[in-house]
């Protein structure tokens, strides 16, 4: 395992059980050696689900197989594996998929519709889903409502800590839980979420009002992050709503009294896409870009993106170098409009060039200062038009190399 990111929250938070939801880990040596590596979740009878999952063209088994499921909206168990990917497995994969599911069937006596599978690891192997079969029995004998620091590290591969975020919410004055955990740590350049993120409420919410939830919510956190520019082939983010609390019914997501639990959603999966930043493999740093004056928000982000993509700015970033005429690179080759004699950027709060170029008595010394810290602030206005957007990632150093070297091994 590399050391822990200098980036790491300080502790895993405090997790709250969330009714309806009992969750067991287990060793099964899918491929690595004395850790945990399968997750397993029982949601209660009438759980409602809905998600997003990646637009790879080179998905994942587990997440075609979501794809189906997610069409009927319900669910009773959640079935996560660390150390192998099941993609670009064929005919296997979909063995493997379907042995998982069935040996969860017999377990929780469910139909195969309401199992959902995820996993994550090396691409191309094989799964051995026998010892996930011969496994999970011990497994479910475990569940409880409260492991979730655990639920977060089994699922971990070449992350260096474990990824957890809680909320509370309010719906019409009744208190409603909101869980989740996630992983990720390269790979990471989503396309509708991260490498894989789970969240769990006790608000009775029918699927047909948490897929715009997810959706809008997918599209202002992991949708907004990158570490590397790849996209996973095993990108999921599910959530799941036991129906456990009393609360007024809801029919719409665009119903008032969703006001709040929106609001903590949001910030629940904010939560858990940063620390997937804050987690890229190698990071040492955490880049924060602040795109303005875009034609629209989907072209800001564009452009946010291409900054954020641009191994010249990462490198500059790692190796503490203020060197700003990357920035004005990465704007030009987004292939958004942008006007180069409007064009306005600052580093750390310091404007450094407006109107097209380099401010008068420019001073390097306040921006070479922040350049040295583990938070960096870029913004960029591009002089077109209202369009707004914000994107993390972080730097790019040789303990990026040295993971991905070595991921095999």
């Amino acid at each position: 395992m590399p050391p822990r990111s200098p980036l790491a929250p300080d502790r895993f938070p405090v997790m709250p059980p969330v009714p309806g939801v009992r969750l067991a880990t287990g060793i099964c040596g899918v491929r690595y050696k004395g850790r945990t590596d399968v997750l397993l979740a029982e949601l209660a009878p009438g759980t409602a689900a809905a998600g997003v999952l990646t637009r790879s063209l080179t998905a994942s088994a587990p997440v075609e197989w979501c794809r189906t499921r997610l069409k009927g909206g319900r669910a009773r168990a959640l079935v996560v594996n660390s150390g192998n990917a099941n993609a670009f497995t064929g005919k296997s994969g979909d063995r493997a998929t379907a042995a998982t599911a069935a040996a969860v069937r017999r377990l929780i006596g469910c139909a195969n519709d309401d199992i959902y599978l995820a996993s994550t690891g090396v691409i191309g192997e094989p799964l051995p889903a026998e010892r996930i079969v011969e496994g999970i029995g011990a497994i479910h004998a475990r569940l409880t409502p409260e492991p979730w620091a655990e639920a977060a590290a089994a699922i971990m591969t070449t992350d260096t800590f474990a990824k957890g975020a809680t909320r509370t919410a309010r719906i019409g004055g009744k208190s409603v839980i909101i869980n989740g955990i996630a992983k990720g740590s390269g790979m990471i350049a989503p396309d509708m979420a991260t490498m894989l993120a789970f969240v769990f409420t006790d608000a009775k919410l029918p699927a047909g009002v948490l897929r715009p939830l997810i959706r809008a919510g997918a599209d202002r956190s992991f949708n907004s992050i990158t570490v590397d520019s790849d996209t996973s082939t095993s990108d999921t983010l599910l959530l799941f709503a036991t129906g456990q609390a009393a609360h007024p019914r809801i029919a719409s997501a665009t119903d008032p009294k969703l006001a709040d639990f929106r609001r903590k959603l949001d910030e629940v999966l904010l939560d858990l896409a940063l620390q997937v930043v804050r987690d890229g493999e190698g990071a040492q740093k955490m880049i924060r870009v602040d795109v303005t004056g875009a034609a629209s928000p989907v072209a800001a982000r564009r452009i946010g993106l291409a900054i954020a993509n641009s191994p010249l700015v990462k490198t500059a970033i790692a190796g503490e170098d203020a060197n700003w005429g990357r920035i004005v690179m990465a704007v030009g080759k987004a292939g958004e409009r942008a006007n180069r004699d409007r064009m306005r950027i600052a580093i750390g709060g310091v404007v450094i060039a407006r109107r097209g170029e380099r401010v008068t008595g420019y001073d390097e010394a306040p921006v070479a200062a922040h350049m040295k810290t583990r938070a960096i602030d870029i913004a960029v206005d591009v002089g077109i038009g209202r369009g707004a957007a914000t994107v993390w990632t972080c730097d790019l150093t040789h303990g990026y190399i040295d993971i991905n070297a070595d991921y095999r091994s």
